[in-house]
């Protein structure tokens, strides 16, 4: 970045380029200045931070962070421009740019600094002040500055738009994913089993008689002390109408639910032996994260009786809200893998059952259901095996489960795939936001003459996909 430079450009050191007015911030400590509420922005190494009442600068300045900035990750800021009355704390250097240097040129090339070396600390990275001040620094010619933050801003801005036009479509897949859903457990998916019925003249089984099938299964598989116990009718008070040939059963009439094992470390058994588990972290919402993977000593009997097997479905006790109730289905990623105490086990009695419907339901219009039965604290929210078994799920006919789950995934493979060219031209607009950063600094973006003419850059592309995802999210 500092190589190479153009004719008339120079070298120099940001002390040289900047007034530094650190001695004028107020130390984060100041509990008073913390919680003050009012029209002053309050700044920090990553930004706006809090309001206060009173100010100490009113111009435009160049913020740096000194601790807890993100100097390792490209993706992030480094620097800030802030205009106006302000308050900084400690934990970000305070710049003026000079020698009619726009601040936005310091701003924009701190940005790209390669910080190995001018940074200390390990868990909480720190740039003193010594160390900043010998940080280099290429120098355009005077009348080349304006140009150079000009057309940053040019491109950026249109880069800006781009990136725009690529999160409304992430959030246009979303919608679209849940309308999907929604057809999907509403029966508006596929055409439901009792019209393919009657446009074929035939007789079908419906979503009760399966479920007393279900119930027949569950009885003859009752391993458990005392006497069998029927479960109990599901309580449909504000429940949606189902489509004709749909049934409402409660989860326990049909999975055998189980909590799991109890995290502890004083456990000791002759027959332990260490095996995965998964924890709420690994259970999301709508699929399974083996990134990290912990495991466990467990006696053999525990094992064999929490063993999870393929289209077994989980559900989170808790934690935080957004957590109640959440799950995935298991697919026998691991081997002699089983659940801890907060990821109860639902496992159906009849194969012919859709693990995926279940969850999906559990996943969407279940949220609802959880929060409203859960248990709140201040911080922490749970579910119980009671509430769980409680919980009510529409019932298909088996033939329309396979339809509808069949057609769900064709359109989730579809939305997927538009999700990954999102995705990956999002991590691409930061690359160019990077290359054009690249580029200003070398003395590449402009041409080093008066005029305002840039360099040739990619945009049509980015742009181009942008109107294609629209469409296709549409």
């Amino acid at each position: 970045m500092t190589g190479n430079l153009p004719n008339g450009w120079e070298l120099t050191k940001l002390e040289d380029v900047v007034d530094i007015l650190d001695n004028k911030r107020v130390p984060i400590n100041s509990k008073e200045r913390e919680t003050r509420q009012g029209p002053i922005p309050y700044y920090g190494a990553t930004g706006q931070v809090g309001w206060i009442d009173d100010f100490l600068f009113d111009e435009e300045l160049v913020l740096l962070g000194e601790d807890g900035a993100p100097f390792f990750d490209s993706a992030k800021q480094k620097a800030y421009v802030i205009r106006g009355k302000s308050w900084v704390n400690n934990h970000a250097h305070v710049l003026r740019a000079k020698n009619g240097i726009p601040n936005a040129y310091i701003k924009y090339y701190l940005d790209i600094v390669d910080y190995h070396g001018f940074v200390t600390g390990t868990t909480r990275h720190k740039l003193n002040q010594a160390a900043m001040r010998q940080i280099p620094i290429p120098v355009a010619r005077p009348e080349q500055q304006k140009l150079i933050v000009a057309e940053i801003e040019k491109q950026f801005s249109r880069l800006d738009e781009a990136v725009a036009n690529l999160k409304r479509v992430k959030a246009n897949l979303k919608r679209y994913k849940a309308a999907v859903l929604k057809a999907a457990v509403e029966g508006r998916l596929v055409e439901t089993e009792a019209e393919l019925a009657r446009k074929e003249g035939r007789s079908y089984e419906t979503g009760e008689q399966l479920l007393q099938r279900i119930l027949e299964t569950r009885r003859s598989q009752w391993k458990g002390k005392g006497k069998y116990k029927e479960p109990a009718a599901p309580d449909t008070t504000d429940l949606p109408e189902l489509p004709e040939g749909w049934a409402w059963a409660r989860l326990d009439a049909i999975a055998a639910l189980k909590g799991g094992i109890t995290v502890d470390s004083k456990r000791k058994d002759s027959t332990a032996r260490s095996v995965p588990y998964l924890r709420v972290a690994n259970v999301q919402r709508g699929y399974i994260d083996l990134t990290e993977v912990k495991f466990i000593d467990a006696p053999e009997s525990d094992i064999k009786a929490l063993r999870l097997q393929r289209g077994d479905i989980l559900f989170n006790e808790g934690g935080d809200r957004d957590k109640l109730g959440r799950g995935w289905i298991w697919e026998e990623q691991l081997v002699d893998c089983i659940h801890q105490n907060h990821v109860f086990r639902a496992r159906l009695f009849l194969s012919e059952v859709s693990s995926k419907l279940v969850s999906w339901w559990g996943n969407s219009f279940g949220k609802d259901y959880f929060l409203r039965e859960g248990k709140q604290t201040t911080n922490l929210a749970s579910i119980n095996l009671t509430k769980l078994s409680a919980f009510p799920v529409p019932l298909p006919p088996a033939a329309e489960q396979l339809r509808l789950v069949a057609e769900f995934d064709r359109r989730l493979s579809l939305i997927h795939e538009v999700e990954n060219q999102v995705e990956a031209n999002l991590m691409r607009a930061e690359r160019l936001r990077q290359s054009i950063l690249g580029r200003a600094f070398s003395g590449k973006l402009v041409y080093q003459n008066s005029h305002s003419d840039s360099a040739h850059l990619a945009w049509p592309m980015v742009t181009d996909d942008c109107g294609k995802y629209e469409q296709s999210a549409t």
